[in-house]
């Protein structure tokens, strides 16, 4: 017996030195495989969708942009552009649209810029309302060769914070539910709310998209019959809030927003007027979604968030007479001769 055991170790022994030659082997051809080689000497992919260029300047979302794409309205170098092209910035391509050459910026001259816009109630988060009322980008600063894009929505009864930023990768990384980002609201209910019913939305409620809950809920007071919460959620479903509490037949008479992520309503600001965010908070937002840090801000002096804006009189003007029906003709008095 000790004879079988001994040629066994060493038949053991000699199969393990077999196979640690193999894996060395292996780990060599790897390592001087000639496509492992041409991958690392291969340049820095400096290109990106040309939908996602073009959006980024301004001219449209990139759902419309790859409409005219496919329409063959867009031109790169007087090519007609497919679906699917990639282009450098940095190479300086003539990309024309409907034949009007557009303006490009290389990536080093981008500026990402963030606005806090305090959303009053009546305005929808769309460009363009076939209805004509008051949209959130009526309100908002201009740009050249660039555009605001929302970052999430509110619907038109929902008031409070609201974010734009001129960085579309930016946006669609912040409104993506992978990164379970917190938003904050304050809520207004009408009626007696029991502790029942608290629970079951902390443990979460069954909606038509599927099973949604509070990730924290604390009551903020109240007077009467209404009630006052301050509700957090991760996720940016539409009305998600709203439905959660009608799921246990409690009715909202008011929603606001009041944070989103660490970016709380900036005190003073006043409804329809907006704020631009210094560079920590800039900044912030982007390492929240693993972009890299900005080295220099559109604000001027120290890092802290500064600009408020109160739009102008006539705009504020114009607004009132989109939400509210237009006044009756009244008869004019007859004037003397």
């Amino acid at each position: 017996m000790k004879h079988s055991r001994s040629t066994f170790s060493q038949v053991s022994k000699k199969n393990n030195k077999i196979n640690n030659k193999d894996e060395q082997s292996n780990k060599k051809t790897k390592a001087f495989c000639p496509a492992t080689v041409a991958r690392k000497n291969l340049p820095p992919d400096n290109t990106e969708k040309l939908q996602k260029v073009l959006a980024n300047l301004g001219n449209g979302s990139r759902r419309e942009i790859e409409a005219m794409i496919a329409a063959g309205k867009i031109s790169v170098d007087g090519k007609i552009a497919t679906l699917g092209d990639r282009v450098d910035v940095n190479a300086n391509p003539k990309i024309r649209i409907n034949g009007h050459l557009v303006q490009l910026r290389s990536k080093e001259k981008e500026v990402c810029r963030v606005l806090a816009y305090y959303k009053p109630e009546g305005e929808i988060c769309s460009r363009n309302d076939p209805q004509g009322r008051a949209t959130v980008f009526e309100r908002l600063p201009r740009l050249k060769n660039a555009r605001w894009i929302n970052i999430g929505r509110l619907d038109i009864n929902t008031s409070g914070l609201l974010l734009f930023t001129t960085d579309g990768e930016l946006a669609n990384r912040l409104m993506h539910p992978r990164h379970e980002i917190e938003r904050e609201y304050a809520v207004r209910v009408f009626g007696n709310v029991t502790d029942q019913q608290i629970n079951q939305l902390r443990k979460g409620v069954q909606l038509e998209d599927g099973p949604a809950s509070f990730q924290s809920i604390k009551a903020q007071g109240g007077d009467g019959l209404n009630q006052w919460f301050n509700v957090v959620i991760t996720e940016g479903r539409n009305r998600e809030v709203r439905r959660m509490w009608e799921a246990i037949e409690v009715q909202v008479s008011r929603l606001l927003r009041i944070r989103y992520g660490n970016i709380t309503l900036p005190k003073g600001l006043s409804r329809g007027t907006w704020m631009e965010l210094g560079i920590d908070s800039v900044n912030y937002l982007r390492e929240l979604v693993g972009l890299p840090p900005e080295a220099q801000s559109f604000t001027t002096g120290s890092s802290s968030d500064k600009r408020i804006i109160r739009p102008k009189r006539a705009k504020l003007t114009n607004l009132s007479r989109a939400s509210h029906a237009p006044r009756q003709a009244t008869a004019k008095k007859p004037t003397r001769k």
